[in-house]
């Protein structure tokens, strides 16, 4: 009989796309599985990158034998720099994984004081009372894998993120093998991603794509060719070179991820490029437009990215004009379309061709029903527990399941935070850890919470008044001011009317204080903001920010 229970949790990638990480929890032994990112919802103004809250493992430091990473897409490891501030375990990886880390780490100064430890498919790592083992699986970044974990209560499998491709760019096909030796073992709990349960049918090759790429390169001879995609496809990238070498083209890469990623991508062996194909982005016009193809950041749109600044006309090296094609190699991620959309439309604004999702230019890395339904087969578990995705995922991969013949009462849909207990023959639930999301902005981690996002909404949305006035207490008198400060709220010089009976309310409301004696500095900041709140709303139906400054003579 096993001394404890095995606890399983998420504390990210549940009900929502990214920040996936999750949680196994044994006696005095813990694992993480991948410690990624998730991008800011439109209403979290200002904000850059969103990471899981990790309290729980703050908390239980001294138990966390490693963190171990399924692949190298930003949603499982971009997570890590921050997280390394206040953990420090070993982490195990597959080379290329690694080696992006290791870029993200150089940036953050944290090279020397973390520990990467590579691992290959078929390697097994012991972690504590924890032995798991890789295995190959394919998706859109080489080097991807499963991850089997035996505990002394069963195996758990995490299936990360994954499709079955059978004619894959590197020619190693998923390890159907080993999930299905596995399978016959007998697999407690697997944790399957949920991603593209709603696609039928299975995902397309990414061979497929390289035809795409080469009916492009035929048709548009004459025109500069722009390749957005993302940056850690590096398979894409590769066909993206290869058929530019076809038809006598020179590759220039921009984009500091793109950079970064197709540099580690070389060194370590993943992509082969032609001699003399790659050419510096500085170059560009040493040649004809008709032999260039510029493989960019900005397929999601991101403002700060390489192919939003040629969008927008401030990109140092590359201005975009009719002469060129701008393909976007990519779907938009659920929440990107509007960004999409608005790089799109300036694009065509500048009379630039564009091809976009609906003419073949992409394939998904993840799996659709049909693969899903082979993943379940092979593996058979007793419990199952559906990760990476929103919530309408997790409830159609859960009826997939049950399609299958599961018992729906051995699947469980859980939230983050909430844990999963395992001893061996029963599965329940029970209770929850500290989880949530932590917001990064410039260099804060955690420094912006809900009250400031609620004050950036309220500014934005409605603007700032300030009323500054300077007082004698010991005189009981306004000795200078009140002065009225307006932002965002209404343009001064065609409000003067409406300024002056602000600063006469809000001096009226210092004066009649006064005189009652008040000289209590909050006291008189409320009565300014109560008065002028209501005075505002009813005369405009406005509420902006109202913030008084008094000052002491």
């Amino acid at each position: 009989m096993a001394k404890h229970k095995l606890r399983v949790m998420m504390l990210g990638g549940l009900n929502e796309i990214g920040k996936n990480l999750a949680v196994l929890e044994y006696g005095d032994d813990i694992i993480i599985v991948d410690c990624g990112i998730a991008f800011p919802d439109e209403d979290m103004l200002g904000i850059d990158l969103v990471i899981p809250d990790i309290t729980y493992l703050e908390k239980n430091a001294d138990k966390i034998r490693g963190i171990l990473l399924t692949h190298g897409h930003e949603d499982h490891i971009g997570a890590i720099p921050y997280v390394l501030r206040s953990i420090n375990p070993p982490i195990y990886g597959t080379r290329l994984t690694l080696g992006i880390l290791e870029s993200k780490l150089a940036e953050h100064k944290l090279t020397d004081k973390t520990k990467l430890i590579t691992v290959e498919a078929g390697n097994i790592v012991n972690a504590g009372v924890f032995k798991c083992e890789f295995i190959r699986v394919n998706h859109s970044i080489a080097d991807a894998c499963a991850i089997a974990i035996r505990t002394p209560v069963g195996t758990v499998l995490h299936t990360g993120d994954f499709k079955l491709d059978v004619s894959p760019i590197d020619g190693s096909m998923m390890d159907l093998t080993r999930l299905g030796e596995y399978g016959n073992e007998g697999v407690l709990l697997m944790m399957c991603e949920s991603t593209n349960v709603e696609r039928p049918g299975f995902t397309a090759s990414e061979r497929t794509v390289a035809n795409s790429f080469s009916q492009i390169f035929m048709s548009n001879p004459h025109k500069r060719i722009i390749i957005a995609t993302f940056s850690s496809n590096v398979h894409r990238v590769q066909q993206i070179i290869n058929t530019s070498y076809k038809f006598g083209r020179k590759v220039a890469i921009t984009g500091r991820s793109m950079i970064n990623i197709v540099g580690a991508a070389v060194r370590l062996g993943y992509m082969t490029v032609p001699p003399n194909v790659l050419i510096d982005i500085n170059e560009i016009n040493k040649y004809p437009q008709e032999m260039i193809t510029i493989v960019t950041t900005g397929s999601q749109g991101e403002p700060m990215s390489a192919l939003y600044r040629m969008a927008f006309s401030d990109h140092s090296q590359v201005e975009l004009t009719p002469n060129d094609l701008v393909v976007l190699s990519s779907h938009a991620i659920p929440g990107n379309e509007v960004l999409v959309g608005r790089i799109t439309n300036e694009m065509y604004k500048r009379g630039v061709d564009v091809y976009h999702e609906h003419q073949a230019v992409h394939v998904s890395g993840h799996a659709c029903q049909e693969e899903l339904k082979l993943m379940h087969n092979l593996v058979r578990p007793k419990f199952f527990m559906p990760i990476h995705g929103e919530y309408r995922h997790l409830m159609q991969h859960k009826e997939l399941a049950e399609s299958l013949g599961m018992d729906p009462q051995n699947i469980f849909v859980n939230g983050i935070g909430e844990v999963l207990e395992l001893d061996g023959e029963t599965c329940k639930r029970a209770g929850t850890v500290p989880s949530g999301r932590v917001l990064i902005d410039g260099y804060g981690v955690g420094d912006v919470g809900n009250i400031v996002l609620r004050d950036r909404r309220h500014l934005a949305q409605d603007g700032l008044i300030v009323i500054v006035a300077t007082v004698d207490p010991d005189l009981c008198q306004v000795v200078s001011g009140p002065d009225v400060i307006s932002r965002g709220f209404v343009y001064v010089r065609e409000a003067e009317e409406l300024m002056e009976e602000v600063r006469v309310i809000a001096a009226e409301v210092l004066d009649d204080a006064l005189e009652s004696g008040v000289t209590e500095w909050n006291q008189m900041k409320a009565g300014i903001k109560d008065n002028l709140t209501k005075f505002l709303f009813q005369k405009t139906k406005r509420k902006p920010m109202i913030l008084p400054v008094i000052m002491n003579v």
